[in-house]
């Protein structure tokens, strides 16, 4: 199939759930966790969940980077762009994320601070060039899909040789991740409810591959089907978890065959081995430091980093206790389950960061409707 499209066929996904439905047993549930927010979005957007027995449950993830970014790193970039000689270049869905005290870097700019918003990594270089006075500094975020952009971009500044562009580095790992809600029983067991399987995720694959995430399934036991979002995408691969667990499998398949290989794409994992290494850790939201799980620069590199070059520091601070972004990422909980969601928070007025994202599942509830058909399906 060639469209997007046919990968979005009425009778097709029908003929997926009731295959769904046939191979499931009535004598024990399915929980799986779809990592990524589009997974989430893709399953809010087409009601997939009303298509799968009631046995099979679907646990919404931590996987969005705006969402797991704690609010200590917010906080930081706002301490950096408190400096005069600084312009910071941020991607949009960062200008709302949540900080600590109500701070945002909307709210910065709102109060002076020279904020830019860009698309690409190439036009944080053409602000430096065009800007040489000015201490340029890309605000860098995301999985493994964004990380060799990043990459990109600071060997052609070091070609360049130029001296006012830096990155300050949020760059953040997804096996790490998933190892951690594996191994941290707090996590794994989200609020008493195990997890039986997981739809891995899709973009991030591309650059990864699938390959890392096998020592997960063989360790833990637990099978790992990489997806596509598109609907039929997203049922073929519960419908392949469903088989794994009946079968007592534990093996990474890759439904997403039309996009990602077991190797990934090597000159982009050259591009980030070249100028990035490990963090021993990393905070998400949600699940705390997670040893291994964030990327820095390399010491040849030291001068593009903004946290060196601007002796910038990390200091945790404590989320929102009204919201429960937290337990949501870690999936303890669901939008509905929060006294703030289309209430106090909604897009207009976000408080959490899973309101505040585009791939958030607080978002995606929201734009979806899910949360009319969560409060009707509670009632009855």
């Amino acid at each position: 199939m060639k469209y997007s499209d046919e990968f979005r066929d009425k009778i097709i996904a029908q003929g997926l759930a009731r295959a769904i439905d046939a191979e499931v047993s009535s004598q024990r549930a399915y929980r799986f966790m779809e990592f990524c927010g589009g997974h989430t979005h893709a399953i809010s957007r087409y009601g997939l969940e009303d298509l799968l027995p009631a046995n099979v449950r679907m646990i919404h993830g931590p996987g969005c980077p705006v969402c797991v970014l704690p609010a200590s790193r917010i906080d930081m970039a706002i301490r950096l762009i408190d400096r005069p000689e600084v312009t910071l270049c941020v991607y949009g869905d960062l200008m709302r994320a949540p900080g600590s005290q109500g701070q945002s870097l909307l709210r910065a700019k709102a109060l002076g601070a020279d904020i830019r918003m860009v698309y690409s990594t190439l036009e944080a270089i053409r602000l430096a060039e065009q800007m040489p006075g000015r201490e340029v500094v890309f605000f860098a975020i995301g999985f493994e899909t964004t990380t060799p952009p990043t990459a990109n971009m600071i060997r052609i500044a070091e070609s360049k040789r130029m001296e006012g562009l830096s990155v300050f580095c949020n760059h953040v790992l997804t096996p790490s991740a998933m190892h951690s809600i594996l191994e941290n029983p707090k996590i794994r067991n989200t609020g008493g409810v195990p997890i039986d399987g997981f739809i891995g995720p899709a973009h991030v694959s591309t650059i990864i591959g699938t390959q890392p995430y096998e020592p997960l399934a063989e360790q833990f036991e637990k099978p790992i089907v990489v997806a596509g979002f598109e609907p039929l995408d997203v049922l073929q691969a519960i419908l392949m978890l469903v088989r794994q667990v009946n079968q007592h499998r534990y093996e990474v398949e890759n439904q997403y065959s039309r996009a990602v290989t077991r190797e990934g794409n090597r000159r982009a994992k050259g591009e980030v081995s070249q100028v990035f290494e490990l963090r021993d850790q990393f905070e998400w939201r949600g699940l705390g430091l997670v040893p291994n799980s964030g990327l820095k620069l390399k010491r040849s590199y030291a001068k593009f980093d903004a946290e060196t070059r601007f002796a910038i520091h990390d200091m945790p601070v404590a989320d929102n206790p009204a919201c429960e972004c937290c337990a949501i990422l870690r999936g303890a909980k669901r939008p509905v389950d929060c006294k703030l969601f289309g209430n106090i928070c909604t897009p207009e007025t976000a408080i959490g960061a899973c309101m505040v994202s585009s791939e958030g599942a607080c978002a995606a509830y929201w734009t979806y409707g899910r949360v009319r058909d969560e409060r009707v399906r509670q009632r009855s």
